[in-house]
């Protein structure tokens, strides 16, 4: 199972309940490239401060959310996948 961890060329912080992600690029914040998370991918950027699998992750979820577990799991893969391709996660490792 894939290993997900936030990219190390970002900046995150919560400010006014909203989380901000603002991609690093030459040691600059590159401001024209904010992302806005909601609640749930907020609590997806919380889980992976260290290396999680996409298991591990939807269980927290489906601990913490309400809604059907096909959907959550969807939704949780959609983000990876958004999130990887745009450089803000990477997949460090495969789990045992």
């Amino acid at each position: 199972m894939q290993l997900y961890v936030r990219s190390e060329s970002v900046v995150s912080r919560v400010i006014a309940g909203e989380t901000l992600i603002i991609p690093v690029r030459k040691g600059v914040g590159d401001l024209a490239s904010i992302y806005s998370l909601n609640e749930v991918a907020s609590a997806i950027w919380k889980i992976i401060t260290g290396p999680r699998s996409t298991d591990d992750i939807l269980h927290i979820l489906q601990e913490e959310f309400a809604g059907e577990p096909e959907q959550i799991g969807r939704d949780l893969r959609a983000f990876l996948d958004e999130m990887s391709s745009a450089g803000l996660i990477n997949e460090v490792g495969v789990s045992a």
